[in-house]
């Protein structure tokens, strides 16, 4: 089997035929003084193996660790791009993300195996969250965040479920989401295959409606700053602690963006809950849109481009295509009209139709 590329962790599963695989790597990785005593599966996920490590701690409890492996090159920037992107969260908001703990590669060479450590918590996962809580605390994590170099970008590759984000640093939130776009469509395109009207919007959006609508963000004496994001925040990536009620994220593939960018997945199909506009309400509440106002909502559509077209990149097929194709469709009639692609159709806009996606269902995780 290629490791190179993204792999289909069903297969991984069924030669693994039920064993869970442990290394020695990972035991090094848990805290000082503790003795590792069992590992288990625990959870599912589209792109990695997941488990729950159980330690016995210096003053003899036990403690639970949440275990994360994935293989080849696209797992090591899968999962490295994780634990960096949670550092980034935890530092500021502790109380949001569970404590990363280690990352690395497994001992065994081959398979070349890379590992995500962090702490174990206990989550409701099928509840939805309080809009007023969980916006107030996300709000809170985009304000309070500091971008280190005071760009638009991220240190490490991070991905959106298996795909790479393009995150080189850049002081324009214009190019940065003009690069984010272009990388993803590419990526749509290798996956997908031709789609000459669609590509032709592509690079509209991208050379003409992406200048308009984000280079106003920054024009004159207005400026945004780089905020955290979460990067795949949709009611998959979150949950509800058990024992304090409280939210928290996981599966975190951040960057410093435009704070708004955040909100992009919520418009997209595979969003249930957050596609509530409860929620964009209340985040607002806490963080008011930049300016100008009146153009929030267009690039919300923008920016759920980058969401809809990656989902489909990793799920060939997918009607996502067909949702962000025809939101470039409305964004080029309203910004930058050209011939040679279709008219906007809001009959089969999802914002229209509340359309919905089970998220991952070709593969079995649901």
């Amino acid at each position: 089997m290629n490791f190179e590329g993204p792999v289909n962790i069903k297969e991984i599963l069924a030669q693994l035929d039920g064993a869970f695989p442990m290394d020695e790597a990972v035991v090094e990785a848990l805290p000082l003084g503790s003795t590792f005593l069992s590992v288990e599966s625990f959870g599912t996920s589209a792109w990695t193996i997941t488990g729950r490590v159980v330690a016995r701690e210096p003053g003899e409890s036990e403690k639970a660790y949440f275990l994360k492996v994935a293989y080849g090159d696209h797992g090591r920037i899968m999962l490295l791009g994780e634990f960096e992107s949670s550092k980034a969260i935890y530092e500021i908001t502790p109380d949001f993300i569970p404590q990363p703990l280690g990352f690395g590669r497994y001992k065994v060479q081959s398979p070349a195996t890379y590992f995500y450590l962090s702490e174990f918590i206990d989550m409701d996962v099928t509840t939805a969250p309080d809009p007023v809580e969980f916006t107030s605390r996300l709000a809170e994590m985009h304000k309070i965040s500091e971008s280190p170099t005071g760009k638009f970008g991220f240190h490490v590759a991070t991905c959106d479920g298996k795909v790479a984000h393009t995150v080189d640093w850049e002081e324009s939130w214009a190019e940065f989401y003009r690069k984010l776009l272009v990388g993803v469509c590419q990526h749509d395109l290798e996956t997908n295959g031709q789609w000459p009207e669609m590509e032709r919007a592509t690079v509209q959006v991208a050379t003409k409606v992406v200048p308009r609508l984000l280079g106003s963000l920054q024009a004159g004496d207005r400026q945004i700053k780089p905020s955290i994001i979460h990067g795949d925040l949709w009611e998959g990536n979150m949950g509800i602690k058990t024992d304090t009620g409280d939210t928290s994220l996981f599966d975190a593939g951040s960057y410093y963006a435009h704070n708004e960018m955040e909100l992009g997945h919520w418009r997209c199909e595979f969003s249930s809950v957050f596609r509530s506009k409860l929620y964009t309400r209340h985040y607002l509440s806490n963080y008011p849109a930049a300016e100008p106002v009146d153009e929030f909502d267009d690039r919300n559509r923008l920016y759920s481009l980058n969401g809809a077209i990656n989902y489909a990149a990793g799920h060939p097929g997918s009607i996502l295509r067909k949702t962000a194709y025809n939101n470039m469709c409305y964004l080029c009639e309203k910004y930058a009209p050209i011939d040679g692609i279709d008219k906007y159709d809001p009959k089969i806009d999802p914002s229209n139709t509340g359309a919905r996606i089970v998220p991952h269902l070709l593969e079995g995780f649901i």
